[in-house]
């Protein structure tokens, strides 16, 4: 006799569909995750088994070709193109209308040895020629000869130019020791604070004063340096000086012709150095914001930062050599043109260099945010950290409660809110610095990781047959 044995019944799953705490907590507020919304926008997610209409994946293929692409490419691409502007306004209008930085960037120039050179031949050199030791020797010749000591006349006659040379050199050494004494390199500062003051009065259209305008140049007084060494070389036993009456050397600055022009640009300067790095902000932060993928888009702005400034750095160098090869050797000697360059831009090649750093620190953080297997590789191995600190920590008596929910519930906009705060601290800090940057981006991750750490997702529902038993 044949048994019959009955068919399997088919399980009742309903309990496992919905609140059973089998899948995924929903993220706090109904918003999906980035995986899911990319999920829930092919086509068929989310309706296996069922057919869709027609017209449903015309529609959702229709939706990738969206406004916010491009809009979002271009935003991006002109912030990019307005950051190395901004680091260069931001920079020339430091140097221009704020004397501690200009002061600051001129301040070790009386130490460089190619600058002290040119400053010591050109104060040597106009002091020498102020005092005309062999027409000089020359004249004394004469009046010796008139005296009919005329042997000695043309011994004194003869020998006019080696004593002529003799005394240059001396005051050659002599002024080479005051320039590269600590009482000038006390001086060189409260100089340069003064050259700034007329500087400035003299782009604002206010008076004159050491900056002047001689045979079409702007130029610069050495007036009170000369004063300074002859005062020293008096010190050190050579009184000849004290004949020497007032004199006023120059250095040309630039051409008469632009003094208008630089007036203007002034003026512009102290608007565009406010104005375009809140500009590239607002560009680079619309465009990633109106992006469909904030995260590539983000990917990109970092990307795009790091390149201009690479593009900045390529043209500082271009303009290096054309500034060296225009400046003629009678004016200033190229080693000496060299530091002068090279020191003058010195703060701009921090700044590029530091937003090059950022701009990759940004890049690099938002691709180990995304989807790739090396970006979720890393993140779960971080939150199991997290998690087992978290774990470790309730099971000591530590609980977080209400507001670890609250945390994992904003967790999105807590992380978002401490990047913008950092990123806005890093812009408007006064001067900022490679290690500010550093204390910036460090605060910045351990904010982050206390929120993940605080952050706790809410209890899984248990499923209504687990209550009953069975």
């Amino acid at each position: 006799m044949t048994t019959e044995t009955p068919a399997p019944q088919d399980k009742d799953t309903s309990g496992l569909e919905t609140g059973s705490g089998l899948e995924p907590p929903e993220p706090a507020g109904g918003e999906p995750d980035a995986g899911e919304k990319d999920a829930a926008e092919r086509p068929g997610a989310g309706q296996t088994g069922l057919r869709q209409p027609e017209g449903h994946t015309e529609r959702t293929a229709g939706r990738r070709f969206s406004w916010r692409t491009p809009v979002a490419i271009v935003l991006i691409v002109f912030g990019c193109v307005f950051a190395p502007l901004s680091v260069v306004a931001v920079w020339t209008a430091n140097q221009v209308s704020n004397t501690d930085r200009f002061v600051a960037n001129m301040e070790p120039l009386i130490h460089e040895p190619a600058i002290q050179r040119f400053l010591t031949d050109k104060i040597a050199t106009e002091i020498s020629s102020q005092l005309k030791v062999q027409a000089l020797a020359n004249q004394v010749s004469t009046e010796l000869n008139k005296l009919g000591l005329s042997q000695v006349a043309t011994l004194l006659h003869g020998a006019s130019g080696s004593l002529a040379s003799g005394v240059d050199g001396f005051i050659h050494n002599e002024v080479a020791k005051v320039v590269a004494s600590p009482q000038v390199a006390r001086l060189w500062p409260q100089l340069n604070r003064t050259v700034h003051d007329e500087l400035v009065k003299a782009l604002s259209g206010q008076g004159n004063g050491s900056v002047s305008v001689r045979n079409g140049q702007v130029v610069l007084d050495l007036g009170p340096l000369i004063d300074e060494v002859k005062s020293r070389l008096s010190a050190r036993g050579f009184t000849l000086v004290n004949q020497i009456p007032q004199i006023h050397p120059t250095v040309a600055l630039f051409s008469a012709k632009y003094l208008v022009k630089a007036q203007r640009g002034y003026r512009a300067l102290n608007t565009l150095k406010i104005v375009l790095p809140i500009l590239t902000l607002v560009l680079l932060g619309v465009g990633v914001f109106v992006a469909r993928n904030r995260r590539r888009a983000l990917i990109g702005a970092g990307l795009g930062l790091a390149a201009s400034m690479l593009v900045l750095g390529a043209g500082l160098a271009i303009f290096r050599s054309v500034y060296l090869s225009s400046v003629p050797s009678s004016v200033l000697p190229p080693d000496a043109a060299a530091v002068l360059y090279d020191d003058l831009v010195r703060f701009i090649r921090e700044g590029l260099r530091l937003l090059l750093v950022v701009g990759l620190i940004i890049a690099i953080a938002a691709f180990f945010t995304g989807q790739s297997s090396a970006a979720v590789a890393t993140r779960r191995a971080f939150s199991s950290a997290v998690g087992g600190v978290r774990a470790r920590g309730e099971r000591a008596g530590l609980q977080t409660g209400p507001a670890g929910h609250w945390v994992y519930a904003h967790r999105r906009a807590l992380q978002w809110t401490a990047v913008a705060i950092a990123a806005l601290v890093f812009v408007f800090w006064s001067q900022p610095t490679w290690q500010l940057a550093v204390i910036i981006a460090v605060v910045l991750l351990v904010v982050l990781g206390l929120i993940e750490l605080i952050a706790r997702p809410p209890a899984e529902p248990q499923a209504a047959g687990q209550h009953s038993g069975g």
